[in-house]
């Protein structure tokens, strides 16, 4: 019944100048502003879409700081039936289509939603600067990688590294290229600025070896040196590679273990 709303977008509007006012109107408005008719200014159509972007945004951020997928239906409902219906998307203005593809870039592979992710590049909107920063690829990459370097949640990290490989494969300008590389690169080493975490660090070499095999040995040999340049990280680095050794051998004396039961109890053929 979207004529009801009309009060409350009343309402809403009188508080514009509340930081909650936008994430109400994300979350109770989204379809009625592609989906309904209705008559508004130019100026009250850009307050709208500003609105849906920047409710959006906070309501996901919420979604990373607690690693829940409470508004997986508005990223859902955005991507699916906004950025790739062509019909619904050209009812914003140019700018605001380029805000919400760039919203829903930084949280595409959050929300597990990497299979549009071909779909979603194809219909992305023309940028003024593309000949300086490149095509919806490099775009793509380039809010992922803003977005991986904003990420403080170990979990919610660890989920998006768990998706990079979805970046296998894609042509990206050299420059582009570089900054992922240091995107992923600057999450292998401890302590600052980043800080991560030995699941982090494990995860980011892992990526960084699958999307740029090339020079991956160095790349080992360059960190493990400056390792040795850091003599308390080495009593860790000790213990978890004994740890490693050893669940290693356990796991290949289970293996022998259980192919020789196998072999043992096997039926023989007459």
């Amino acid at each position: 019944m979207p004529e009801n709303g009309k009060p409350i977008l009343d309402l809403i509007v009188q508080l514009w100048s509340q930081s909650f006012a936008s994430h109400i109107f994300a979350l109770l408005f989204h379809k009625w502003l592609f989906e309904v008719p209705f008559e508004a200014s130019e100026p009250e159509a850009l307050r709208y879409a500003s609105a849906l972007v920047q409710g959006a945004t906070n309501v996901f951020w919420i979604d990373i700081q607690t690693n829940t997928r409470r508004f997986f239906s508005l990223f859902r409902y955005l991507l699916e039936d906004v950025a790739l219906v062509p019909v619904h998307l050209n009812k914003i203005s140019l700018q605001a289509q380029r805000d919400l593809c760039l919203l829903l870039s930084r949280f595409i592979f959050f929300y597990n939603l990497v299979d549009k992710l071909e779909s979603f590049l194809n219909q992305f909107p023309t940028f003024p600067n593309a000949f300086l920063i490149g095509g919806p690829k490099d775009i793509f990459v380039i809010e992922l990688t803003d977005q991986l370097q904003k990420l403080k949640v170990e979990p919610a990290l660890l989920h998006y590294l768990s998706h990079m490989k979805a970046l296998q494969g894609l042509e990206l300008r050299m420059a582009t290229s570089t900054r992922l590389k240091a995107c992923l690169y600057s999450f292998t080493s401890p302590g600052g600025p980043m800080y991560p975490t030995r699941a982090v660090r494990h995860a980011a070499w892992d990526t960084l070896d699958l999307l740029f095999p090339v020079g991956q040995y160095p790349r080992h040999l360059i960190s493990l040196f400056f390792r040795l340049l850091y003599p308390w990280y080495w009593p860790s680095s000790c213990w978890y590679f004994i740890l490693s050794c050893v669940k290693a051998v356990l796991y290949s004396i289970l293996r022998l273990i259980f192919s020789s039961w196998e072999n043992i109890t096997k039926p023989k053929n007459p």
